[in-house]
């Protein structure tokens, strides 16, 4: 969308960070690493029983670097690239005579397979013979696994064996298999040869069968030339298929385009059959070994912070992430049992059962909030898909009943008040536990059980009583004196909270608000809210401002978000500070009294390969972005590669898969106005400072794939397909004018800019019924 010089989707640099965790991910939706890690991970292969479960660590044969022959030219010019367009990492070295290159993906059809390959080409005239090195550094030992070499298969090494311990006692201790071809120490193009490539296989399965049959078919690929292709390809269908991009400065379509990538690596290719999710981890698949980016256990980042996205671009994904909950509900209703609570608690840190597996009990038993996301996803789901096979045959409406019954047994009555309380709890600001009727947490409450109530009568469900009556009468905290939110009973405008907490409310939360009470809550805690944050927080500010349409103020706050992208491959950190977790003060350990002290906490804070300590918010505000001035305007300048972190320090979980989330709902659903709800999906655009247009293609809602883009003065949408007669025609009503503009498949429907609701055309649905089969209409 911008000057064609300008490439947003490939990230290069002439050298790797100092930080060994800032380097890129290779990712798919089984298999995860990082570039020349000697650790991979598998989806869903968990080590340590209860609170010590953390993905299992198996040895990376992949873990292979490049390296020029000694006496090589002082010309030697070295590249490291992510190319998003391929999903591959490329680690090339030239001079006058040679150019070796090194490609490492994570294949997208395949995702059972790692892979490099290593090309040589003869740049000059000669025939002598060329060499690279390889350096390898592979040892078939894990400190999670039991694993024994066994008999070679087709030229491929066999490792197998199965993990020390179960999440619970009694439990199956998980089987893994890998199959690699052997790496030797040097490549030598021979005389008279122009060019060459080796490629090297890593094959993973959960049985000897299975990693055999994946092998097997990476191999007949691998013979017929096209392994690579078929990945390549794939990604170019996907790209294809979806994208969101602006017409604005190159450092902010990057981190579009980085955070999308990231995303999307850890999600299957849309049409493959058989994926099961185990869940989305802060710091994604490559990361979550024991003590670093909290063990890859799932949180609510997985269900408020990611899965928006996943359901506008990718409705099956978002399918299987619920999928997860689904499976996972036993333990949720066994974690509620064990509080003395009906229903189903979600755990704050769930793994393979679903049963609470936090460190510290004042998270499982105080984040009740987990809860709201878990059904605001399955909310949104519904609307957006109307799958009800979900809810009537596949567990989703066992989810949504569960917490409704949870949250019944769980308020209290206050005669005083007349209002239902929520008592002892812990909100998104983890500065502050133990207190009552946070405002975030009781909104959920509202919402799940309206929501509840809804689609009982959507299923012809009974609809209890109790669900409306606690919904009408929960106390939701508000100061009238000062016209806003307070974010619990008691809470004093001018405290520090750690993170974005009401400024949830109305987005991505449901929940009315006046313009001025939204103002007043974006005010008070845009003043207090630590800079230290999580980098999702100031996403949120910025969808806040963009609602009250002030685009600089909204641009300021999302600069603020970049803070946590790190060159040069966008990986992301989350802040010191962001998951810093408020402990009892009687608790052992690495501990240090923070800011969470004053309520008689403590705070701990996970980073990816340690644990460390903070007293209360610390850190710096490093940033990874340069800033320019044009025309009074803050433009972002391009750097080359990203990672985003979890903390602007560069503490906390990489690759911040979370902070991501936030970034691209800022845009997604803050710059367009887009929100999904049972009527429709509203859309009220507006370009913030430095940005003067946007483009989203291939959102997906009931049944239909559309684009939606816009300018400084237009609107842009088309159907671009329509998945077939259940799929209902659609229509774009606007505000204030009402007037229904049809959108028929094929059509690109422009109108000046305004704000207005992409709903089902009920003429057009009538028109249809109407029609016989031996009518033509």
């Amino acid at each position: 969308m911008a000057d064609a010089s300008e490439d947003p989707t490939v990230f290069t640099a002439h050298s790797l960070p100092t930080d060994p965790r800032l380097w890129a991910t290779v990712t798919n939706a089984y298999l995860g690493t990082r570039v020349y890690h000697d650790t991979l991970h598998v989806s869903g292969v968990y080590n340590g029983a209860g609170r010590d479960t953390h993905r299992a660590v198996l040895p990376s044969p992949l873990n292979v670097q490049l390296e020029a022959p000694t006496g090589t030219g002082e010309h030697l010019t070295k590249t490291f690239t992510l190319d998003t367009n391929t999903g591959s990492f490329l680690h090339t070295l030239e001079d006058s005579s040679f150019r070796a290159a090194q490609c490492i993906y994570a294949h997208r059809t395949l995702p059972h397979v790692l892979a490099f390959s290593v090309s040589l080409s003869r740049l000059a005239a000669g025939c002598g013979p060329i060499t690279v090195l390889l350096q390898a550094a592979f040892s078939p030992e894990s400190p999670d696994l039991d694993l024994h070499l066994g008999p070679d298969f087709q030229g491929a090494r066999y490792l197998y064996g199965h993990t020390l311990t179960p999440e619970q006692p009694g439990g199956a201790q998980q089987e893994v298999h890998m199959l690699w071809t052997p790496v030797p120490p040097a490549l030598t193009l021979g005389e008279g040869e122009e060019d060459r490539t080796w490629e090297f296989l890593a094959v993973v399965g959960s049985s000897q069968a299975e990693a055999q049959a994946c092998l097997t078919e990476a191999l007949r690929l691998q013979a017929g030339g096209s392994l690579y292709t078929a990945h390549a390809q794939a990604w170019a269908q996907l790209w294809a298929g979806c994208g969101l991009d602006v017409v604005g400065p190159l450092a902010l379509r990057q981190a579009l385009r980085g955070s999308l990538y990231y995303l999307f690596s850890a999600l299957p290719q849309p049409g493959i059959p058989g994926y099961i999710c185990h869940g989305l981890s802060p710091g994604g698949l490559s990361n979550g070994s024991r003590e670093e980016c909290y063990w890859g256990h799932v949180f609510w980042d997985q269900d408020l912070w990611m899965f928006p996205n996943v359901l506008m671009f990718h409705p099956e994904a978002a399918r299987a992430l619920l999928e997860y909950r689904i499976r996972t509900l036993a333990g949720a209703l066994d974690n509620a049992r064990n509080l003395g609570y009906q229903g189903a608690k979600f755990a704050w840190e769930s793994a393979g059962s679903g049963l609470e597996v936090c460190p510290e009990d004042i998270y499982g038993t105080q984040e009740l909030h987990i809860n709201g996301a878990v059904v605001l996803a399955f909310q949104l789901y519904y609307h957006s898909t109307q799958d009800l096979q979900l809810f009537q045959e596949a567990g989703g409406w066992d989810v949504v009943h569960a917490v409704a019954e949870f949250w019944c047994s769980r308020v209290e009555w206050s005669p005083g008040e007349e209002k239902y309380h929520l008592r002892g709890v812990m909100p998104p600001d983890e500065y502050h536990s133990g207190v009552n009727n946070s405002v975030y947490t009781n909104v959920l409450v509202q919402n799940s059980l309206r929501f509840a109530a809804a689609l009982a009568q959507d299923l012809g469900q009974p609809v209890p009583e109790r669900w409306l009556v606690v919904a009408d009468k929960i106390k939701v905290p508000f100061d009238l004196k000062h016209n806003f939110h307070p974010e619990f009973d008691g809470y004093e405008p001018g405290e520090e909270v750690k993170q974005a907490d009401v400024v949830l409310l109305g987005y991505p939360v449901p929940f009315s608000l006046s313009p001025h009470v939204r103002r007043k809550n974006l005010e008070i805690y845009e003043a207090v809210t630590s800079p230290q944050g999580p980098a999702m927080t100031w996403s949120m500010f910025a969808v806040g401002w963009m609602e009250l349409k002030d685009p600089r103020r909204a641009w300021g706050l999302l600069e603020k978000s970049f803070a946590n992208i790190t060159e040069p491959f966008k990986v992301s950190l989350a802040p010191a500070s962001a998951h810093t977790l408020t402990m009892p003060a009687s608790r052992l350990g690495p501990w240090v009294a923070g800011v969470g002290a004053q309520r008689g906490g403590l705070q701990r804070s996970h980073s990816c390969g340690n644990s460390h300590l903070t007293l209360g918010p610390s850190g710096n505000r490093g940033s990874g972005l340069r800033r320019a001035c044009v025309l009074g305007v803050p433009v972002l300048t391009a750097l080359p590669l990203q990672v985003w972190t979890e903390n602007a320090d560069r503490s906390g979980a990489v690759n911040f898969l979370t902070g991501m989330g936030g970034f691209l709902q800022a845009v997604l659903f803050g710059f367009t106005g887009l929100r999904i709800t049972r009527a429709g999906v509203p859309f009220d655009p507006m370009c913030p400072a430095g940005v003067s247009g946007v483009c989203i293609s291939g959102i997906s809602y009931q049944g239909n794939t559309l684009d939606f883009s816009f300018c400084e003065d237009s609107v842009t949408i088309e159907i671009r397909d329509h998945a077939g007669p259940w799929a209902p025609p659609l229509e774009a009503e606007l505000w204030p004018s009402q007037a229904r503009l049809p959108l028929p498949p094929g059509h690109k429907v422009s109108f000046p800019r305004s704000a207005g609701r992409i709903q089902r055309s009920l003429l057009q649905e009538a028109e249809a019924a109407s029609c016989s089969p031996r009518t033509s209409c």
